[in-house]
C-alpha cells in the first residue's frame, strides 16, 4: 500500500509453537496454493461440498490493503466454518485513526460511514480491525478512534477484535510515520484490555515474527503484502483464535486452501507465482 492507492474478550495467546505448526500445515498445500491460479481443482470443487452448519458468528473484517491481500483466504476458512464474512478492507488506507492530517481524516472519515451502513447492513457480531499503516496519529488519537470502535460495536451487540498488523518493509512512504506503526498495536491491545471483554487483542507476530525480510513474515515482492501461502497461514491461524474465542470449531485447512481464492486478482497485481 502507498501514495497513490485510492482510497475509499480477551484470549489467552496460543504459544509461538502453534503459529509455527500452522505455517506448517498451509505449506503442506504449497503446490497447490502457489500453483493453481484459482483454474485448476480450486475453481471445480467448491460445488461439490456440503454447506457448513452456521455458528452464529458474523464477522465485519476492517483493514487497509495488507488485510484485503489476507481477505480472499480468511473468508474462505471462516466460511467453511460456518462462519458469515463480510470484507470491507480499503486498499486506500482503510484506517480508523484521525491524526490530524488530510489524508487520515478523509481516509478515517470515509471509515467510519462504510462502518456505520456495514453494521447496519451486516450486523456483525465480531468487527475485527487489523492495525492499518494508516493509524498515524499520536497515541490519544488512536486511543479515542480505537475506543469509539468498541464503543460502537458494543452498540451494535457485537464484540470487536483488534489484529496488529504483520512487520512490512518501512521504505521512503512509511519512514516518517514508523514510530506512529509501532504505537498502534499497543495502544489497541491496551484499548482491549480495558473493555471489560468487549474486545480482544490479537497478536499477529505469534504468526509472522517481527523481521518483514524473515521467512516466516511471508511478505511478497513488495516486502509488505502477502501472497496465497501468507494469506492461508494468515487464516488458520487468526480462525484457529476467533475459533477459541467464539466457541466454534475451525475448518480443516484441506476443506479451504485449495479453493478459487488462490487466483484472486489481488496475487496477480502483487507479482504472486501463479
Amino acid at each position: 500500500m502507498n501514495s497513490t492507492h485510492k482510497s475509499r474478550s480477551r484470549s489467552p495467546h496460543r504459544p509461538a509453537r502453534y503459529a509455527l505448526s500452522a505455517v506448517a500445515a498451509v505449506a503442506a498445500l504449497g503446490l497447490t496454493l502457489v500453483g493453481c491460479g484459482g483454474k485448476g481443482s480450486g475453481a471445480t470443487d467448491e460445488g461439490k461440498k456440503q454447506t457448513p452448519k452456521s455458528t452464529g458468528t458474523k464477522v465485519l473484517w476492517l483493514g487497509d490493503s495488507i488485510a484485503g491481500a489476507e481477505a480472499p483466504a480468511l473468508g474462505a476458512a471462516l466460511k467453511s466454518s460456518g462462519v458469515e464474512f463480510k470484507d470491507s478492507s480499503s486498499d486506500g488506507g482503510g484506517t480508523l485513526v484521525d491524526g490530524g492530517e488530510e489524508i487520515t481524516r478523509m481516509i478515517s472519515g470515509d471509515t467510519w460511514k462504510q462502518l456505520t451502513k456495514d453494521i447496519e447492513a451486516f450486523r456483525p457480531t465480531v468487527v475485527a480491525y487489523q492495525v492499518t499503516t494508516y493509524d498515524w496519529g499520536s497515541q490519544d488519537q488512536q486511543r479515542a478512534a480505537y475506543k469509539k470502535v468498541v464503543d460502537t460495536a458494543k452498540g451494535a451487540g457485537a464484540k470487536v477484535v483488534f489484529v496488529s498488523s504483520p512487520p512490512i518493509k518501512i521504505d521512503g512512504f512509511y519512514k516518517q510515520h514508523e514510530a506512529q506503526l509501532r504505537t498502534a498495536p499497543k495502544v489497541a491491545s491496551e484499548v482491549a484490555g480495558k473493555s471489560g471483554g468487549t474486545a480482544a487483542f490479537f497478536d499477529a507476530s505469534q504468526l509472522w515474527g517481527t523481521d518483514a525480510s524473515a521467512g516466516q513474515a511471508q511478505r511478497a515482492a513488495d516486502g509488505i503484502h502477502n501472497c496465497q501461502q501468507g494469506a492461508a497461514a494468515f487464516a488458520q491461524w487468526f480462525t484457529g483464535k476467533l475459533g477459541e474465542q467464539e466457541r466454534f470449531k475451525p475448518a480443516s485447512v484441506d476443506t479451504w486452501a485449495q479453493k478459487s481464492w488462490t487466483g484472486n486478482e489481488r496475487y496477480s497485481k502483487l507479482r504472486c507465482a501463479a
